[in-house]
């Protein structure tokens, strides 16, 4: 029986159980690229908004920088990404190269097969609600976390 007051269990652990399930269905699919799942959404990001400073790419991917760094490492020596020197000495750009924009549409082929596979194992209606639910967590987060910047930006 459901409890209509409080959730039962931990947020948390259904989510990072939940994500290790999608993440080891995508990965295998695309695997078949010579892509883990990670890879292939930086790759994706980069070939979508790129050329972008690393800060920027790590902001729009919700992750660490230090996370996107060894991230970014294994692209760049496959030489699908290029990091760059960017407008001044501190400042640097990653951008997709041709051999990247190829692997991505290769890994682009594979996650189709696995997003459809996935609408059909969990079904349409299902995966709409989920997505609905998710962007909608995922703005309250944000509205979270912006009220926390401003709140130690104040004096």
């Amino acid at each position: 029986m459901k409890n209509a007051i409080n959730p039962l269990g931990c947020t948390n652990l259904k989510l990072r159980q939940l994500n290790r399930m999608v993440t080891r269905h995508y990965d295998r699919h695309v695997a078949e690229a010579g892509l883990k799942n990670t890879q292939y959404a930086l790759l994706s990001h980069v070939v979508r908004l790129g050329p972008i400073r690393p800060g920027e790419l790590a902001r729009h991917m919700q992750m660490d920088a230090s996370t996107l760094t060894r991230n970014l490492q294994p692209l760049a020596a496959q030489g699908l990404l290029a990091v760059g020197a960017g407008s001044d000495a501190r400042s640097r750009f990653v951008e997709a190269t041709e051999a990247g924009i190829a692997k991505r549409v290769e890994g682009q082929r594979a996650w189709k097969v696995a997003q459809t596979a996935l609408n059909g194992r969990l079904g349409i209606d299902r995966v709409c609600a989920l997505h609905e639910l998710l962007d909608a967590c995922i703005a309250c987060m944000d509205e979270e976390a912006e009220a926390e910047a401003e709140a130690e930006d104040m004096p």
